[in-house]
């Protein structure tokens, strides 16, 4: 295990003890954790200024974090060998802002319609209703899409279905599925819109990376 450790880039190895430990700690006191750490809608009266950063590193329970680290591990060693350490530490923030950006914004909207329909409603009551925001699932799928932008061709299998197809039908078919729920709602309690703003923000900047020629080291 310790090898193994020792082989993945120093970025995402960091990420990955960082997640951990703020797992353990909520599993030890998860009260505290989640509303200290996790983020509240920034109207709310519970918000604070760093939990736009550390609710990326919060998880709600062991699948939640087994299935981010294991896609972090996979896409992001490969993705910041190819950045390097600087740009890749640069593009998982971006992308973890970025998905909780168009999460927040379409959270704002949803409440503007809800206070237009209901005008006797205390907005505050509102705002302090909204669940809060935990996981790394928005800058896990902006690293997706860099992997799908830098290899398009990689053929990639899902261990269900066993089904297996280039990396950029797979990152086209996630992002689909993603807008699809999210529209529908039909899979709530599940961040949808961060999922696809990490996958924009991620896109969007490796675009400008390749058109700037920075994509590379």
């Amino acid at each position: 295990m310790a090898r193994f450790l020792e082989n993945i880039p120093v970025v995402t190895r960091n990420l990955l003890y960082l997640n951990v430990i703020m797992f353990v700690a909520t599993l030890i006191n998860r009260p505290f954790m989640i509303d200290t750490f996790s983020m509240a809608f920034p109207l709310a009266t519970d918000f604070r200024w760093w939990q736009v950063v550390t609710h990326m590193f919060m998880h709600d329970n062991f699948l939640h974090i087994f299935f981010n680290m294991y896609t972090l591990i996979m896409f992001g060693m490969v993705v910041e060998r190819v950045l390097g350490t600087k740009k890749f530490i640069v593009f998982y923030l971006i992308t973890g802002f970025g998905a909780v950006l168009l999460h927040t914004g379409v959270e704002f909207l949803q409440v503007q319609g809800l206070l237009k329909q209901y005008p006797g409603i205390d907005p505050q009551t509102i705002y302090n209703s909204i669940p809060n925001v935990l996981g790394a699932s928005g800058a896990v799928y902006g690293v997706l899409v860099a992997f799908a932008m830098l290899y398009p061709e990689a053929r990639l299998t899902l261990i269900f279905p066993p089904i297996t197809l280039d990396a950029k039908w797979w990152v086209l078919i996630f992002i689909g599925i993603e807008l699809f729920t999210g529209i529908t709602g039909t899979r709530m309690g599940i961040a949808h819109f961060a999922h696809l703003g990490g996958a924009l923000f991620g896109w969007l900047t490796i675009l400008y990376w390749r058109k700037t020629k920075q994509i590379y080291r």
